[in-house]
């Protein structure tokens, strides 16, 4: 096993809870130079004290421009010519809604948050990435290979990610810099209470008649997603899994992560629409 101070640094977006966090302790725990990006400091403050205190949060908000940069200059200053060992791009929301409905400006900070951010980091980080050689590893999720209604936004954005990360793969090769995609299928994590709280606060600002058309099926995707939370596998599952990415002498382009993400696959491979249309719409209880 390599020493502290050889095994690097890592930058990680969207630290403060669910995989982000789970990552950003294991990879400390694994002896790496953590810098963990968050949006508040109570939220850096609290995992900085689970760490061994290696972990340096850093205020990182990926759509604003200048907290971006800011984050690239205070880890440049703190890693110097050694660089980075890897990019984790993790930071992510949820938009839920109808898309008869869904307000371009939700539309633009779904995409701007799991997307355009994400991009905007990358380019940030590629120079120290260089110097340290080291590896990018892009979280997507399964909704970027199989939609589901109601989440269309964000399963569009995860498309668009994966797409992007196929890119960035083949550019990159030449420099010897790999991008990793790590797709999760359901995992235990809060984004999913958050976007419920958030989508009942979008709907009551929306016309009475979207409660007339979609309320009924709305309650049962959320009370879907409540089960699916539950019942979802442990974000420590995932970070294990980025962790091998990380270290691994010659890493996969593409890891798959739990059961339900290899079976949806597999459906999409050997199902006509329709029917695998009619098993999603059956297991939310909207058929």
């Amino acid at each position: 096993m390599k020493s502290d101070q050889q095994r690097g640094s890592i930058v990680i977006t969207g630290s403060s809870t669910g995989i982000g966090r789970a990552c950003s302790l294991l990879l400390d725990s694994m002896g790496f130079t953590v810098f963990a990006g968050v949006r508040k400091q109570a939220d850096g403050d609290a995992l900085a004290n689970e760490s061994s205190g290696r972990l340096t949060p850093i205020i990182l908000d990926v759509t604003d421009d200048d907290s971006v940069r800011r984050s690239a200059e205070i880890v440049a200053s703190s890693v110097g010519e050694t660089g980075l060992a890897g990019l984790v791009n993790n930071a992510g929301i949820v938009v839920a809604g109808p898309l008869e409905f869904i307000k371009k400006d939700d539309l633009w900070e779904q995409f701007h948050v799991n997307l355009v951010g994400q991009i905007t980091v990358t380019q940030a980080f590629l120079p120290l990435l260089r110097k340290g050689k080291g590896r990018i590893v892009n979280i997507t999720s399964i909704g970027g290979r199989q939609s589901v209604p109601f989440i269309g936004p964000y399963c569009a954005s995860k498309a668009a990610m994966e797409s992007l990360s196929d890119s960035l793969r083949m550019e990159l090769r030449p420099f010897d810099l790999p991008v990793i995609i790590v797709t999760p299928g359901n995992i235990s994590t809060p984004i999913w209470s958050k976007t419920r709280k958030i989508s009942e606060q979008r709907t009551q600002q929306l016309p009475p008649k979207v409660g007339d058309l979609y309320g009924a099926n709305l309650d049962l995707v959320m009370k879907a997603s409540a089960k699916m939370e539950k019942s979802g596998i442990d974000p420590v599952t995932v970070a294990r899994i980025v962790a091998h990415a990380l270290t691994i002498g010659k890493p996969k382009s593409r890891y798959i992560v739990g059961w339900d993400a290899r079976l949806q696959i597999m459906m999409s491979k050997v199902l006509p629409d329709k029917i695998r249309d009619y098993i999603v719409l059956k297991f939310i209880g909207l058929e």
